[in-house]
């Protein structure tokens, strides 16, 4: 089948979809899009979590087929700007490394697009909301303390920046 969306603020089309083909696994293999890891493939870790129309979903859960004219954006999209050298992090982004908050790398994407996902909505989040919110993501390196200073260091960040 064609699947026919838009990722990342780009329309997209993509051929021969099977069946049974996860988003997750249309981003990564057949886009070039690795950002999105592939780790339980059943919902549970969050490390796939992708904004779709503009509301976190674990891809690996979302068949490629059910993005017919929908809108996809992953953590490659938060960052702005041309790809390469032109391009500028997501402030949550640059949080994550300032904040040591990235180590193996696995869980990063999904939590950052989590992150990114509430930060708009509570821009001065407590940290039960940020716990909260990112109850979904699996980590197995950090012991979240440096992904909740990267979380506060962002919405620091986005708050002086709204000032």
């Amino acid at each position: 089948m064609r699947v026919n969306f838009t990722v990342n603020g780009s329309k997209e089309t993509v051929d021969d979809v099977w069946e049974g083909e996860s988003l997750l696994y249309m981003l990564r293999e057949r886009m070039g899009l690795p950002g999105s890891k592939n780790a339980c493939e059943q919902g549970e870790c969050g490390s796939c979590t992708v904004y779709l129309d503009g509301v976190p979903a674990c891809s690996c859960l979302v068949a490629a087929g059910q993005v017919e004219g929908r809108e996809v954006r992953t953590v490659e999209g938060l960052a702005t700007g041309s790809t390469g050298s032109d391009q500028e992090l997501d402030p949550v982004q640059e949080a994550f490394v300032e904040a040591g908050a990235v180590q193996c790398g696995f869980c990063t994407p999904g939590l950052i697009v989590q992150s990114h996902d509430l930060i708009n909505r509570v821009p001065d989040p407590s940290d039960a909301e940020i716990r909260e919110a990112l109850a979904g993501n699996l980590c197995r390196c950090t012991g979240y303390e440096k992904i909740l200073d990267a979380v506060r260091l962002a919405a620091s960040r986005k708050a002086a920046a709204a000032k």
